[in-house]
């Protein structure tokens, strides 16, 4: 046990210095995480990794993913829906079989064995796309879009390998109308359970006022849908995914400035804590597997560059007509917009929980033939996509010409904070004129939102400018939702600029 801690910790804490240099040098810590991970493996004295399934699946998956969903602007999603279903319905299944059909002319895999492989890196992966696209300046419906599209394919996919582990267990076939059903009651049934968490979730914590409860509900909600949810044999992943996005909606509307800060605060903490420990276990796990694959399989480096060519080829091929064709998104270039979402499908954590979850033997009691080959050919791949495609992304985004110039976008927040500020001046103006309130408080506050008062000043004149000050910040984030609804800003505007609004507040209220 002391062990394991002891590994955590210091996983920790390479993720801590990995996260400073990433920042200073530009590149998104999840690619140099992975690195450093394979560096502390090949080390003669480093001790053997061995990640648990549950341990990924239960422990690390559902806060992620639930942080990842949380992002997501629900008003954006509707607008992407349909390249959103296209990419997480058919470009998953395309996946499938062509790696499925890589796997079986490159390797000794048996059919079963190869499906099982296609289903693993068949979809994208929603922890490492949103960490490697959370800096990215790239248009809010094309970051939503690629999210979204991440966030979703997990349960094509997800089905996909559950009935690809079924039949390389029993050694036979599953028929095409099973899997549709079990396509069916997986995914209908974690958004059904994952909608039912976030409504009584939401109800708590519209009730609880105390930010520490309100943070406690918060974090086991994620672990709370997708228990549920596999408990009753569906989807956890879409669970939380679902109850994500629907709590992330209406965040905002249930909690109060403290709560929101202090949920920030300690979500930023796991969120940092736990995607420097899984980063950094794909690149610790690689070499630990390869040493224990034989000397059968040596030809793994190269099967493992063809699936990921094959990977980008055929999500390229799929990505350009859609894009093209889809309303949300074809009044961008077509192929600028096609290379940044391709470029965007890095596989990550998801893949390597799958593929970690692989029966042992089969249900003859035989070991599961091609087991080894499966989880070596999925780390591999994993960590070449999060390298080569995540250390490149933000190249490739700023050669596309989608890239939202920097002045751009200081240019519409100022225009977002004026017509705030504007909206306040209105207020004020109106008080003013019919007397409401003291007129030496409205003229300070006007003049200086944030100015320290005088020890002596009178404490009437305190208590109607502490009104005053709570009334314009409700006037402020009133136009800031209005400025929301009619999409004169996006959604990361509107958070950050609530951020803003919600210190203040917790500072007036201190």
């Amino acid at each position: 046990m002391l062990h394991v801690v002891g590994i955590v910790m210091s996983l920790v804490v390479l993720g801590t210095a990995v996260a400073t240099f990433a920042r200073r040098w530009g590149v998104p810590a999840p690619s140099l995480l992975v690195l450093a991970g394979i560096g502390v493996a090949l080390i003669p004295e480093a001790p053997a990794v061995h990640v648990e399934p549950d341990v990924i699946a239960l422990v690390v998956l559902p806060p992620l993913l639930y942080a990842s969903a949380e992002e997501i602007s629900a008003r954006d999603l509707r607008r992407v829906w349909v390249p959103v279903l296209v990419l997480a319905l058919g470009l998953v299944l395309a996946t499938a079989a062509v790696v499925a059909s890589l796997a079986l002319a490159l390797t000794a895999l048996s059919g079963a064995m190869a499906f099982v492989l296609g289903a693993v890196l068949a979809s994208t992966d929603p922890v490492a796309v949103t960490a490697l696209g959370r800096r990215l300046p790239l248009p809010g419906r094309i970051q939503v879009l690629v999210q979204s599209e991440s966030l979703f394919n997990d349960a094509t996919s997800l089905v996909l390998f559950k009935v690809a582990v079924a039949g390389a267990v029993a050694a036979g076939s599953v028929s095409a109308g099973a899997a549709v059903g079990k396509f069916l009651v997986l995914a209908g049934g974690g958004i059904v359970v994952g909608a039912v968490v976030a409504a009584v979730v939401a109800a708590l914590r519209s009730r609880a006022d105390d930010p520490v409860l309100q943070t406690v509900i918060a974090l086991i909600t994620p672990y709370a849908a997708y228990l549920l949810a596999e408990n009753i044999d569906v989807s956890g992943v879409t669970a939380v995914v679902v109850a994500g996005v629907v709590s992330g909606s209406l965040g905002h509307r249930i909690t109060d400035a403290r709560t929101r800060l202090h949920l920030q605060s300690v979500y930023a903490v796991v969120v940092f804590g736990l995607e420097s420990v899984v980063f950094a276990l794909i690149g610790l796990e690689l070499p630990t597997l390869v040493r224990e694959l034989g000397p059968g399989n040596r030809w793994w480096p190269a099967q493992a560059a063809v699936i990921a060519v094959a990977l980008i080829g055929i999500r390229m091929a799929w990505v350009w007509p859609t894009t093209a064709l889809a309303r949300p998104t074809r009044s961008y270039p077509t192929w600028p917009l096609t290379r940044v979402v391709t470029w965007a499908g890095t596989r990550g954590v998801m893949p390597l929980a799958a593929a970690l979850s692989i029966p042992l033997v089969a249900d003859d009691g035989a070991p599961l033939a091609g087991r080894p080959l499966v989880l070596v050919l999925t780390t591999a791949v994993v960590a070449a996509t999060l390298t080569v495609q995540g250390l490149s992304l933000a190249g490739v985004v700023k050669t596309s010409g989608l890239a939202v110039p920097p002045e751009h976008a200081a240019a519409k927040e100022a225009a977002a904070r004026a017509a705030m500020d504007q909206a306040v001046v209105g207020y004020l103006d109106d008080l003013a004129a019919v007397g409401a309130v003291n007129e030496m408080a409205v003229a300070r506050l006007r003049a200086r939102y944030a100015e320290r008062l005088d020890p002596d000043t009178d404490a009437a004149l305190l208590d109607d400018l502490a009104t005053l000050r709570r009334d314009v910040l409700s006037v402020q984030a009133g136009e800031l939702r209005r400025l929301f609804a009619e999409e004169q800003i996006g959604d990361a505007m509107r958070r950050r600029l609530q951020a803003e609004l919600d210190r203040r507040e917790a500072g007036l209220e201190a």
